[in-house]
């Protein structure tokens, strides 16, 4: 009988002491504080990742970390967390990734959780409520200013502009699934590409990340590639088979022995297919996320959803976390034979691991094959024409939370062969409008951190809620 190999081994033969002469241990304590300080979404946790990674520790070069992100911006899922995992298995092989992608997710578990717990068993108490009422205003201006700001770098010229409007009128109006969508941009880019449309043409992706430029031939890994970050199919289809079963058996064991329609076996097939389509980053998703886990599954109510962006963009982590919380609602509300805390603790467990399993797969499987991708012009434009379409579907969902935020009551009307939701204009939250309008004044107009809008804008909230004795 033969044994089973260790992950790492399937990875590369172990070595004590690493070529770049970074030792494991210290390796982990870096990890440790970038996860500490991986507020501010993805732009904020890349920064931080290359201050700390390229400009101070000098393990690898500006050209190399540019190399990884271009090819983590390729993939479903977040940016930020599957670069950690990267940087990470470049570094110190597999156990490097799974150290560095664990930490980096493992604080705003911990964080989502804790406030979870609270959100199920005081939710209803006035001063939470109250903070909530703040953070939700808070929460309309960022992702309206997320908007903007991807905007600015993907609509470079009309067609793009265009399949950004075309993007929103079909989530929009014709509620067309966010996956189709972006299928349907990636083979527009891919194809118009291959037509020779000069629309389609895309620039060199990201460009300098910090202030330092350090070269790959002054950082502590060197230009050369490391003998395991090499390709080699039989590593990746081994690698590929542990985390493809890690992933699916519990999905596949759920459905078996809970049955299609339990909440958990809902969650883990409808988390699992968010998975492969999130593309974009996580406003994107949340737009596809909000309508199915509101509109298709109940997990939620409509401003729940705006609670529990503010919970993520308040911690440590990816933004995507917020995915835990809608698990935890979920679980939460429909626990079976359960205790409904320990339901919705184990919903938004398995949120977390069927969201983020995948991201690891992604990494050891392709990033020794990372290069002909990133020389590939087709493959570069596909991308370049889903974060157009991203626009529109971000567009989307800050439209679908101003609807929940600043209005009491909002109506189905029946248009263009749909169903269309129309705010009751005599059903306006004053309140809420003239919160949301000082945060937007900040974030637009005066520049102020995301952090101190939230914080200002819970502040508020909670003052005026306790005030009036409810919000």
């Amino acid at each position: 009988m033969s044994k089973v190999e260790p992950i790492d081994a399937i990875a590369a033969p172990a070595s004590a002491t690493p070529a770049h002469g970074v030792p494991f241990g210290e390796a982990v304590r870096v990890w440790a504080r970038v996860a500490a300080l991986s507020f501010g979404g993805p732009a904020g946790q890349i920064a931080v990742m290359h201050r700390i990674i390229v400009e101070e520790k000098r393990w690898i070069g500006e050209t190399r970390f540019l190399h990884a992100l271009n090819y983590c911006m390729l993939l479903p899922g977040p940016e930020a967390q599957q670069l950690a995992v990267y940087i990470g298995w470049l570094m110190h092989k597999t156990r490097g990734g799974l150290v560095a992608g664990t930490l980096f997710v493992l604080p705003g578990i911990i964080a989502i959780m804790v406030l979870s717990w609270i959100y199920a068993i005081f939710g209803d108490v006035g001063a939470v409520q109250a903070l909530f009422f703040g953070l939700k205003a808070a929460v309309l201006a960022i992702v309206l200013e997320a908007v903007v700001r991807v905007g600015k770098r993907a609509l470079k010229n009309r067609v793009m502009i265009g399949l950004a409007a075309a993007a929103f009128f079909a989530i929009f109006f014709l509620h067309v699934p966010f996956p189709i969508i972006i299928l349907a941009a990636g083979v527009i880019g891919f194809v118009g590409t291959k037509a020779g449309m000069k629309a389609f043409v895309v620039g060199g992706g990201h460009s300098k990340v910090g202030d330092k430029q350090v070269a790959d031939a002054d950082s502590l890994l060197g230009e050369s590639v490391p003998e395991h970050a090499r390709p080699n199919l039989a590593w990746s289809l081994k690698i590929g088979a542990v985390f493809l079963l890690l992933w699916l058996v519990p999905v596949a064991a759920l459905l078996l022995l809970a049955g299609p329609g339990d909440v958990f076996s809902q969650i883990s097939v409808f988390f699992s297919k968010m998975a492969v389509v999130t593309f974009g980053g996580a406003y994107a998703v949340l737009a596809y996320v909000a309508q199915q886990a509101v509109g298709t599954y109940g997990w939620l109510r409509p401003g729940e959803m705006l609670d529990g962006l503010g919970m993520a963009e308040t911690t440590p982590g990816p933004l995507i976390m917020v995915t835990q919380f809608v698990g935890f609602m979920g679980a939460f509300r429909a626990p079976g034979g359960l205790n409904p805390l320990l339901a919705g603790t184990l919903g938004g467990l398995l949120t977390t691991w069927v969201t983020f399993t995948p991201c690891f797969l992604w990494i050891f499987v392709g990033a020794p094959f990372v290069e002909a991708l990133r020389s590939n012009k087709a493959l570069s434009a596909a991308l370049a024409t889903i974060t157009a379409a991203v626009v529109g579907v971000i567009l989307n969902l800050a439209v679908w939370f101003a609807l929940h935020v600043l209005f009491g009551e909002v109506r189905g009307v029946a248009a263009l062969g749909t169903t269309l939701d129309v705010p009751v204009l005599s059903s306006v939250k004053l309140p809420s409008l003239v919160l949301t309008l000082g945060a937007m004044l900040a974030v637009f107009r005066y520049k102020v951190g995301m952090l101190k809008v939230l914080a200002v804008c819970s502040a508020i909230g909670l003052i005026y809620g306790l005030a009036l004795g409810g919000v």
